[in-house]
C-alpha cells in the first residue's frame, strides 16, 4: 500500500448558521481545504462526503454529496455519500485513505458536513435519538438495568425532548468509571474548563469565552454528574480535508502530514461496561502506526461530554485508570501537559456537527503537527492522534474511527 498524506485542511467556525444551506457550509470549508492545499478542484479525482441526518433535517437525501460539490463547480467525478452516525466523515476518510493507498486514485476529497441547528430544538433532538437501534433500544435498556439490578432508570423522561437520549446515556457510563477510578464531578469541571479554556484560543470553536469552574456547576444540571457547560452543544459546520499520494503530495507540499493509521469499526451488544469498541480498536490503530501509545503526543477525542474525555483516554490506554485523577488534578492533559488532549476545545467548547466532527478533529490534528495552531499550538508534536465515535448499540458506541498522523 502507497503512503498517504493530508496536503489541505480546512473548516468553517462550528457554529448555528440559521441563514446558511449546505451547499453554503460546504463551499466554505471545501474552498479552504483547497487553498490550504495551493490548488484548484480541477487537480481533485474523486469525493467522499460524510453526514449524518442531512435527510432528517433538511430533507436532502441519497446524492449529498452531489447536490453540494456541484454546486461548487466539482462534478462528473466519482463521489460517494458516506453516513456512520458521528464517524460519519472520519469513516469517509478511512475510505478515501484506502482508495488512494491501494492506487486507485492520486489525489482525493473529503469532507465532513451536518446542518444541525433548528430552531425546535426537539426536531434536533430526534434526529440525534435515531442512532440507535430504534427497534429495540429502550428494550436493550431495560434488559440491561434487570441484569444489573439497575434501580434508577437510565432515560429520564426528557431523553428526548428537552436533551438528547445519549446525555442519559454517558451520564450513566461516567458513573461506573467514577466508582471504579475515583473520579468525581469536580474532575469533570475541571475538564470542561480546559476545554474552554482551549476553545477560547481557536477561531473555529463554537464557544471562544473562558469558563470558571463555578460557571461550569451552575450553568445547569443535566443529568448528574452533568452540567450544560458539561455537554457538546448542537451546532452545525463543515469541515474539508485534501489527501495524495506520496508521489502527488510531492508536487504540491513541503509540509506534509501523513496519515499513519486509519481503522474503523463497529460495535457490539454486550453487557460489559468494560468490553467497548474503544478498548478492542486501539491496539489496531497501534500496530498498523508502528508505534505504542506512549508515542502519541497530542490528541484530539470524542468528548460528547467531559467526562467521555478521560474515559476514551483510559479506554485508548493513554492514560492509567487508576491514575486518571492524578492526571487531571496535575494538569497533564492541557496544552503544555504531558499529553495535551483536546487543544481545539474539544466537542465540548468546539461544538459537535455530527457529520463535520470527525474532519474537525484532524483539522486540528494536521495544524498541531505542522506547527500552525497558534495560541493552542503543542510543543513540537510528531504524532497526533484522532479518536470519533458515533451512535450507540446497546451500551456501547455503534461505529468508531481512529486516525493516527505523523509529520
Amino acid at each position: 500500500m502507497r503512503a498517504v498524506a493530508v496536503v489541505g485542511a480546512g473548516m468553517i467556525r462550528f457554529h448555528r448558521y440559521p441563514e446558511k444551506g449546505i451547499k453554503d457550509l460546504v463551499r466554505e470549508a471545501v474552498e479552504r481545504a483547497l487553498a490550504d492545499a495551493g490548488m484548484d478542484a480541477g487537480g481533485i479525482e474523486a469525493a467522499y462526503v460524510g453526514s449524518a441526518v442531512a435527510g432528517i433535517m433538511t430533507g436532502q437525501e441519497q446524492i449529498r454529496a452531489q447536490v453540494c460539490l456541484s454546486a461548487m463547480g466539482i462534478d462528473t467525478i466519482p463521489m460517494y455519500n458516506i453516513e456512520n452516525a458521528c464517524a460519519s466523515s472520519s469513516s469517509a476518510l478511512n475510505l478515501a485513505w484506502t482508495a488512494v493507498s491501494a492506487g486507485q486514485y492520486d489525489c482525493a476529497l473529503v469532507v465532513g458536513f451536518e446542518k444541525l441547528y433548528d430552531a425546535n430544538k426537539l426536531k434536533s433532538f430526534m434526529a440525534l435519538g435515531t442512532a440507535v437501534d430504534v427497534e429495540a433500544a429502550v428494550s436493550m435498556l431495560e434488559d440491561f438495568q434487570k441484569k444489573h439490578d439497575g434501580q434508577d432508570s437510565i432515560l429520564s423522561s426528557e431523553s428526548g425532548k428537552s436533551k438528547s437520549i445519549f446525555m442519559d446515556m454517558y451520564a450513566y457510563y461516567t458513573k461506573s468509571y467514577m466508582e471504579r477510578f475515583g473520579l468525581t464531578q469536580d474532575h469533570f469541571v475541571r475538564l470542561a474548563v480546559k476545554s474552554h479554556q482551549n476553545g477560547s484560543k481557536n477561531p473555529h470553536a463554537m464557544y471562544q469565552n473562558p469558563v470558571t469552574a463555578q460557571e461550569v456547576l451552575q450553568s445547569g444540571e443535566v443529568a448528574f454528574p452533568l452540567t450544560r457547560m458539561m455537554c457538546s452543544p448542537v451546532c452545525d459546520g463543515a469541515a474539508a480535508v485534501v489527501i495524495c499520494s506520496k508521489k502527488k503530495a510531492a508536487r504540491i507540499t513541503q509540509t506534509p502530514v501523513w496519515i499513519a493509521a486509519s481503522v474503523v469499526g463497529s460495535g457490539r451488544i454486550s453487557d460489559d461496561l468494560k468490553d467497548t469498541l474503544t478498548r478492542r480498536l486501539a491496539p489496531r490503530a497501534y500496530e498498523a502506526a508502528g508505534i505504542g501509545p506512549k508515542e502519541i503526543d497530542v490528541i484530539e477525542v470524542h468528548d460528547a461530554t467531559s467526562p467521555s474525555e478521560i474515559i476514551s483516554l483510559i479506554e485508548l490506554g493513554l492514560v492509567p485508570g487508576e491514575s486518571a485523577a492524578e492526571w487531571i488534578d496535575k494538569g497533564f492533559l492541557e496544552i503544555n501537559g504531558r499529553l495535551p488532549s483536546n487543544p481545539s476545545g474539544g466537542l465540548t467548547a468546539k461544538g459537535h456537527p455530527i457529520g463535520a466532527t470527525g474532519l474537525g478533529q484532524i483539522h486540528e490534528i494536521v495544524n498541531q503537527l505542522r506547527g500552525t495552531a497558534g495560541e493552542r499550538q503543542v510543543d513540537h508534536p510528531k504524532v497526533g492522534m484522532t479518536h470519533n465515535g458515533g451512535g450507540i448499540l446497546g451500551v456501547d458506541a455503534a461505529a468508531m474511527a481512529l486516525h493516527i498522523l505523523k509529520k
